[in-house]
């Protein structure tokens, strides 16, 4: 069988033997999109990334959604990918897919005008002290707070993010070692305000902002992630964060179907980005349904304009 859209998930959520309210609202929101697509009388079906028996030359494209132990399996996912690409087309886009899996493509934002962090990268196998790549962050660029964050360049989850203060820099130089021997790996000025405020997440579906939530930390964290106790809450975006969010997607190389462009005041009282969301985000269909359908109609309209 031949189908127009297949919805990628992994394989941790298909058919799932154990329960929880985390893997409900996966499978929730998963089912959201699929109906959507289904709705506007796409053929769609979803499956786990890494399906064995699944000829993916039968699909016309591929929509990543819960794919989220690629990380984990990077090598094999990326020889997926690749091999994958050749025989279906991505949504997003693999050009998008590649750009955004990394985190250079902060920099890429940056130099087109979109206010980041202070960012200062160490690439893989950099003869550094974690001490020394802080000093040089402070030198370059003004590093302000003796606080700072440390995280691979390709990661989710808050995989390997490190707070760590000026003063026990030593604390985690090992730690630091072993990851800069294995991937690249980035500093980043501590936010005081994503721990005061929080972190607004902005869900863009062809260029229209959705809808928003406001992700909090818990007492005592600065990781705004579910997975360390953090908390989601509706919010109402204002016309400059809306205004913000559009800027930022349209400073991509081209402008994504989907996107969650993550927002917070930085330590100079601006609108920065955290992160630019184009792979495989959370959306949080399950507080705003409708969502799932202007994102069906959107790639209906955009790649099957010529269906009956």
């Amino acid at each position: 069988m031949n189908y127009d859209v297949v919805v990628l998930t992994d394989p941790r959520y298909i058919n799932p033997t154990k329960q929880s309210a985390y893997i409900d609202n996966v499978l929730l929101e998963d089912r959201l999109v699929l109906e959507g697509l289904q709705k506007e009388g796409l053929k769609a079906i979803r499956k786990s990334w890494d399906d064995p028996d699944f000829d993916w030359s039968t699909t016309k494209y591929a929509l990543f959604r819960t794919t989220w132990d690629y990380f984990d399996r990077f090598p094999e996912f990326s020889k997926w990918l690749e091999c994958t690409s050749r025989k279906t087309q991505f949504i997003n886009s693999k050009k998008l897919i590649y750009w955004n899996i990394d985190k250079h493509y902060l920099r890429d934002l940056s130099l087109a005008g979109v206010t980041i962090p202070k960012t200062y990268f160490v690439e893989q196998g950099t003869q550094i002290s974690l001490k020394e790549a802080y000093l040089h962050a402070v030198e370059k660029l003004e590093f302000r707070p003796s606080t700072f964050i440390i995280k691979p360049c390709v990661s989710g989850a808050a995989r390997h993010t490190y707070k760590i203060q000026k003063d026990s820099i030593d604390e985690y130089e090992d730690i630091f070692q072993k990851l800069i021997s294995e991937e690249a790996m980035m500093l980043q000025e501590f936010q005081e305000n994503i721990v005061k405020e929080g972190e607004i997440s902005m869900m863009v579906f062809n260029g229209q902002v959705t809808h928003a939530v406001l992700k909090i930390a818990k007492p005592g964290d600065f990781r705004v992630q579910d997975d360390f106790g953090g908390t989601v809450h509706s919010f109402e975006p204002t016309t400059a964060q809306i205004d913000f969010a559009t800027r930022v997607v349209h400073a991509a190389p081209e402008l994504p179907m989907y996107a969650r462009v993550d927002m917070f005041k930085d330590n100079d009282g601006n609108w920065a980005l955290a992160e630019l969301e184009i792979f495989e985000p959370e959306l949080w269909f399950r507080l705003n349904p409708a969502a799932a359908e202007i994102l069906a109609k959107s790639i209906k309209d955009t790649y099957f304009s010529m269906l009956v």
